[in-house]
């Protein structure tokens, strides 16, 4: 086919190769980065497609130096890096990889909150350090997870998954969701859907995976974190920006909550001042969908969804489904 596509960031390649045997024209980022801004609009001029990330914010400015570009096809489920009004306004399909990263990104939450409540990194690099002297009755008392009560923000496709997970560990789970009730959650694990207040006041673990919107914006701030239990553990696998990273920080150091478990941050890459040197925090690099087999597979769904607009089809992920009918 006679299109020119371009990916921005390297992926799995599987993918790779069968974007090649497809298209005319093919071009990726051979850097392990992200691209700048100014970068990101002169590798796309003339495109037809791009695979964009996470990482690469698509916005007027970049619409205006790529007038070709028929369709993102975002590597990612949330798609807050993109201006989706401005795409649509100029037609321009924007799709995304949903479904796909539901279990990788609910096991690690799961990991996460095992890691955060026994206090599995603290206790590792005492270890590394040297520092084990033998058995102790006190030594790295952590947080029951058996019988407790998880409270999920956000019940969509990851967040059932993770309350779903709950059930092997007899806990009462709680859920708080905007959107519509969870009858999976409902059903298996009698999960009660409850107001974000109510949910913050009761659960002994809080899970995030709401979507970041402009309603979601630092969604657990400090009058949140001061409803929460005192033994409370905070789980973000979803946006950085949806938890204020500062007042987690002033609350994880004075031990207003026990201990968070971050996959994502507000200023990604970067954490909050004081963050890292915290104990009762366990950090990753945004790392929640980070199995050999998931990201191929998203690899593939953004290339399938690309190469369908592409062809004049419509993809089977389609973000605004308003450009069929402007």
């Amino acid at each position: 086919m006679a299109f020119q596509v371009c990916v921005t960031r390297e992926l799995p390649r599987p993918a790779l190769d069968f974007l090649r045997s497809q298209v005319q024209s093919f071009r990726v980022n051979p850097e392990d980065r992200a691209l700048t801004p100014s970068e990101l609009a002169a590798r796309i001029q003339g495109c037809d497609g791009v695979v964009c990330t996470l990482n690469d914010r698509i916005d007027a400015s970049v619409l205006d130096a790529a007038p070709t570009v028929k369709v993102f096809a975002n590597y990612a489920v949330g798609y807050n890096n993109i201006d989706v009004p401005e795409a649509t306004r100029r037609k321009v399909a924007i799709t995304n990889t949903p479904g796909v990263l539901t279990d990788a990104t609910a096991d690690l939450a799961w990991a996460l909150l095992f890691a955060a409540a026994r206090r599995v990194v603290e206790a590792d690099a005492f270890m590394r350090r040297g520092r084990f002297k033998g058995w102790s009755p006190m030594l790295f008392l952590g947080s029951d997870i058996t019988g407790r009560t998880l409270g999920i923000v956000g019940a969509g496709r990851i967040g059932t998954a993770v309350g779903l997970r709950a059930k092997a560990f007899r806990m009462r789970v709680l859920y708080a969701s905007a959107a519509r009730r969870s009858e999976a959650l409902e059903r298996e694990t009698a999960a009660q859907r409850v107001a974000l207040d109510e949910l913050l006041r009761e659960s002994d673990f809080i899970s995030v995976h709401a979507p970041l919107t402009d309603r979601t914006f630092h969604l657990i701030g400090r009058p949140q974190i001061e409803q929460m239990k005192p033994g409370a553990i905070l789980i973000n696998t979803a946006r950085g920006p949806i938890v204020d990273e500062d007042a987690l920080v002033e609350a994880l150091r004075s031990r207003r909550i026990a201990a968070a478990g971050l996959d994502v941050f507000e200023d990604e890459p970067a954490m909050k001042p004081g963050l890292a040197d915290l104990p009762n925090v366990v950090v990753l690099p945004h790392i929640g969908s980070a199995t050999i087999g998931t990201r191929t597979r998203m690899a593939m769904m953004a290339a399938e969804n690309l190469l369908a607009v592409l062809r004049g089809h419509r993809p089977p992920n389609l973000v605004n489904p308003e450009i069929l009918t402007a």
